[in-house]
């Protein structure tokens, strides 16, 4: 080689040299990365931020060993997962992982917490992290089936499996989410995997046939906890870093005048269509009865009229969950006969009344005839008006710290009956 062409190497060397260099190492993000918002979620050297699912502090079975987080492999499927303490909505989360031979983890995303829920993987999506090419032989010869496989959405979506880059158990892989408005891409070593979009009908009808047809919440929130999943095997992960999404809001008709698309039907009293209005009314069971939208809303500002025809006794409940059954977890706007407090805040399970309306405001409710509702809910503020008047005006810390569907109410007793009309929903 003569000395132009070894200056040259060189020359070329010194900036991949400087390339590389500007990248920095595991667990740190570039000023690029710095700019547009990308957050790490692990330092390299300690769990600050990570905490057990369900806890306060992080007791399971992970340590940090040479720039990874560990997953010693002591967890199970119903124990030993972790959750970063900060909720996130729209998101491009990466991360490199791997894993032992025959190993099983996975990253769950829009996890919730709470006595209801004892394990995240009923609240949240799971995308899976699992050598399949082992995995019958280290596990009795069980035979994943292909919504068990690697870099799926568990159980509800599966890719084109011959299509997919994945490196043997021991070495590195590189996966990604992005999770956009309800618009989900999964990525494994650079190539897609999964594409689907949460909350539509498909999806609906995949979380209601299938693993999921128990889990009522099961995928259901807009924002929630990242987490990691020891199941049984050691796992290695790094390079764990986030980037948050602006949100989209939407303006919405939550009833077509037609049918009940769009709801969720909990109970046997009666929810049908007459004459373009949404009637309920109460069944041979005189029980509870909800009507529960298939989405989550949180911050919005809801308008719709109801007309009692008789008793009248009902509500509108917000953010609320169905932990089982027919109950619902929430807050209720009432909606009443006179004397009763409608557009006052009851709270389903817990405080009970968190604000009665003045006596002298309860003419303000028209028996017999159309009354509109007005409903705006912003954080931990919530506010609401009948007819045109304000009704309540609360913040409080639960509530702000909720999320959840929209549910119409029969109250048990029987001989009740409502019209609803024009349910309009803003997104805030």
């Amino acid at each position: 080689m003569n000395i132009s062409k070894i200056l040259s190497a060189l020359a070329g060397t010194a900036l991949l040299t400087g390339a590389v260099s500007c990248q920095g190492g595991d667990n740190t993000l570039t000023a690029e990365e710095k700019a547009e918002g990308w957050q790490l979620l692990f330092d390299g050297k300690t769990l600050d931020g990570w905490r057990d699912y369900n806890g306060t502090e992080l007791t399971g079975p992970w340590t940090v060993e040479k720039g990874m987080i560990e997953a010693k492999g002591d967890g199970n499927e119903f124990s030993g997962y972790i959750v970063y303490d900060q909720q996130f909505e729209n998101f491009e989360l990466q991360w490199d992982w791997k894993i032992s031979k025959g190993g099983n983890s996975g990253m769950i995303y829009h996890v919730q917490e709470g006595p209801e829920f004892k394990y995240p993987f009923v609240t949240g999506p799971e995308y899976q992290l699992i050598d399949e090419e082992h995995f019958a032989e280290m596990n009795d010869g069980y035979q994943l089936l292909d919504w068990q496989r690697c870099a799926v959405d568990y159980a509800m979506y599966i890719p084109d499996l011959e299509a997919r880059i994945m490196k043997p158990a021991g070495e590195w892989n590189t996966s990604k989410i992005i999770f956009d408005n309800g618009h989900a891409t999964y990525f494994l070593n650079g190539k897609k995997t999964v594409e689907f979009d949460a909350w539509t009908p498909d999806w609906l009808a995949r979380k209601n046939s299938g693993k999921w047809e128990d889990c009522p919440e099961y995928g259901m929130a807009r924002k929630g906890l990242i987490c990691l999943q020891d199941h049984g095997y050691p796992a290695w992960f790094k390079n764990i870093k986030i980037k948050e999404l602006p949100a989209k809001p939407e303006k919405v008709s939550l009833f077509n005048g037609k049918d009940l698309t769009g709801w969720q039907v909990y109970g046997t009293e009666k929810w049908y269509v007459e004459e373009g209005d949404l009637v309920c009314e109460s069944g041979k069971d005189k029980a509870y009865g909800y009507l529960g939208t298939q989405k989550y809303y949180d911050d919005f500002e809801l308008t719709l009229e109801f007309k009692q025809e008789s008793d009248g006794n009902s509500g509108v409940f917000i953010r609320s969950f169905v932990p089982e059954g027919v109950r619902v977890h929430g807050w209720q706007v009432e909606v009443a006969p006179v004397n009763h407090d409608t557009g006052g805040v009851y709270e389903s399970y817990g405080r009970g009344w968190l604000y009665q309306i003045p006596d002298e405001k309860e003419n303000i409710l028209k028996y017999g005839d159309w009354n509109q509702l007005r409903i705006r809910l912003e954080g931990d503020h919530l506010q609401t008006w009948l007819n045109g008047e304000p009704m309540t005006d609360l913040r409080d810390e639960k509530i702000g710290a909720a999320q959840g569907r929209i549910c119409l109410q029969i109250h048990d007793g029987g001989g009740i009956k409502v019209r609803w009309r024009n349910l309009e929903l803003q997104e805030l």
